[in-house]
């Protein structure tokens, strides 16, 4: 099951493998409880939700939480299988679910926000969305506790998130957020158009820049060609310590039958194509 393609381009696919994976894992659960809560950010992400503009975010846009949302039900999905402690309850998946597909709706704009895109939000769409999860969870009825959880989890995807000062509720839920940075990182980068996109990546970056007051240039890279040099450096120096430590490992339920993690053989392929790419383009200077 962990390696079965599936088109993150395709909401309607998305939506159909994680609802299998809700129902094998907990039989008795909601039967409309994914259908649902999809149809919440699906709307939300479609300027059908309050007082909110379409997402118009070029990298973090619908596909980018489809990405995540994917492999962190699979993620999970590993985890029961495996009987892993503390034993995963149906409440927690749904919650969790929750907060991977609300994660990155701080980049969402208000109505009367003309002013360019939501990109312009990167270094506070965490706490953004975070916000953006406690409004629309109140609305749908919610507990105040419930809520604290989802925002906790959603806090995990911050870039340079301080995780032992995020007040988790018990060590579930740790872990549950924990699998919810881990997917994060891995959906995107698994995608088999990850490095066509980072020249979008890049000018996400470079918006919130300017948007910030710092001038131009991303704050960390001065242009999409930087960011693609780099990149091999941020899968080995940022991302591997970050969900192998951090993460605490959980990447590993993700593994097929067979001990292969098709996440990461397509990120390293992703990786490898990259270097060919920088490679010839040295060449041809």
């Amino acid at each position: 099951m962990q390696g079965q393609l599936v088109d993150t381009k395709d909401l309607d696919a998305v939506r159909s493998e994680v609802a299998r994976i809700y129902q094998e894992l907990f039989p008795s659960g909601r039967p409309g409880f994914v259908n649902e809560t999809f149809g919440w950010v699906t709307d939300a992400f479609a300027g059908r939700y309050s007082d909110f503009q379409k997402i118009d975010a070029k990298y973090h846009d619908l596909e980018h939480t489809l990405q995540g949302t994917l492999a962190f039900a699979r993620l999970l999905w590993g985890y029961k299988e495996a009987s892993a402690e503390p034993l995963l309850t149906q409440r927690a998946f749904e919650l969790g679910l929750l907060a991977i597909l609300l994660h990155d709706t701080g980049y969402l704009k208000r109505r009367a926000d003309a002013g360019g895109t939501g990109a312009k939000y990167t270094l506070v769409h965490v706490s953004r969305s975070a916000e953006f999860a406690a409004g629309l969870l109140k609305e749908k009825g919610f507990a105040p506790n419930e809520i604290r959880s989802i925002q906790n989890m959603i806090r995990c995807t911050g870039v340079n998130a301080d995780l032992g000062s995020i007040p988790f509720a018990d060590e579930l839920e740790r872990r549950v957020g924990f699998a919810l940075g881990t997917a994060d990182l891995l959906g995107q980068m698994a995608a088999p158009d990850y490095i066509e996109k980072l020249e979008i990546l890049f000018l996400e970056f470079e918006e919130s820049n300017r948007y910030s007051g710092k001038g131009t240039g991303s704050g960390l890279f001065n242009s999409a060609a930087e960011l693609r040099r780099n990149t091999p450096v941020f899968w080995e120096k940022y991302v591997l310590p970050k969900i192998e430590n951090d993460f605490i490992g959980l990447y590993r339920f993700l593994d097929d039958r067979n001990g292969r993690n098709k996440y990461i053989d397509r990120i390293q392929a992703n990786i490898a194509r990259l270097q060919q790419e920088l490679t010839g383009a040295v060449a041809r200077v």
